[in-house]
């Protein structure tokens, strides 16, 4: 199979040009190819192939098989391989994913991508639509118990499902190994959970850390990012654009609130290309 490596600010995916060949069983290869000692190395497996309604599709899956609807950093580097490898020479493009179309801004520096703003699309707030089991409507800055401790969340879907939960201890401190699992596999959340543990920093600044569900802790996540600074925003946080501090490095964005899109802005690497012999079943 042969695959380029890509990351987000080190959110890193195995990327497979699937105008170009198939995989048989992505959930079963996702979880070969993540492994950091016996495959590539990454928290998932990207396929991009052809769309009837978009210029492009995305299918993400994490690194214990499980598919995501969507993922922010994985996004922007599908436009980046999309445009430096001659699959489309626009700027402007739409990728289909389980969360829906998007629309991508590229921006160019020497004939190949160095930054994408995504389009993410409105956020979701109603409890029922992210999904989380909640008292009213909203999840908002209201309590939850995990393991044996009480922190408030603020409960938001950006095509997948997020739960942010603002610190006053140093994020950057917090034993995020030993209490991710326990958010993620909360009887709260039907389908699971991504969690964000966030310190704001000022008025235009939060930093993040984040548990993925079915991944772990990653250095990023776009959509988490995105969030974090509506949950930001709804508790009153942060004002209408924030850049967000995550361990690979920074992205910006913007919510005007109400039913508007949020933007995400940041960067898009290319690390290598490859060629690897998947065991026989997956062949």
């Amino acid at each position: 199979m042969r695959f380029t490596k890509m990351h987000g600010i080190g959110n890193d995916y195995i990327y497979v040009d699937c105008l170009a060949q198939t995989v048989k069983d992505p959930g079963e290869v996702a979880k070969f190819v993540s492994d950091r000692h016996f495959g590539i190395g990454g928290d998932g497996l990207v396929l991009i192939s052809p769309s009837q309604t978009a210029d492009f599709e995305m299918r993400m899956y994490n690194a214990d098989g499980s598919q995501g609807e969507m993922c922010g950093n994985a996004i922007r580097c599908v436009a980046k391989y999309a445009y430096d490898r001659g699959l489309t020479e626009k700027t402007r493009i739409s990728i289909d994913t389980l969360a829906g179309t998007k629309y991508l801004e590229l921006a160019v520096e020497g004939g190949k991508v160095a930054r994408v703003k995504v389009n993410m699309g409105a956020p979701e707030l109603a409890a029922e639509k992210i999904p989380v089991v909640a008292d009213g409507e909203r999840a908002v800055d209201v309590p939850i118990e995990v393991s044996g401790k009480t922190y408030r969340m603020t409960c938001v879907s950006m095509g997948n499902p997020h739960c942010v939960v603002f610190l006053d201890e140093d994020v950057r401190q917090f034993g995020l190994a030993g209490v991710g699992p326990s958010f993620e596999n909360h009887p709260r959340f039907p389908k699971r959970i991504n969690t964000e543990f966030v310190n704001v920093i000022d008025r235009h600044t939060l930093r993040m850390r984040v548990w993925e569900r079915g991944s772990g802790e990653t250095l990023a996540c776009g959509t988490g990012a995105c969030a974090s600074v509506v949950a930001a925003i709804v508790n009153g946080k942060v004002e209408k654009e924030a850049t967000v501090r995550l361990l690979g490095g920074e992205l910006s964005i913007s919510w005007e609130g109400g039913d508007a899109p949020v933007y995400m802005t940041g960067p898009a690497a290319t690390v290598f290309d490859g060629e690897i012999e998947l065991p026989a079943g997956l062949q």
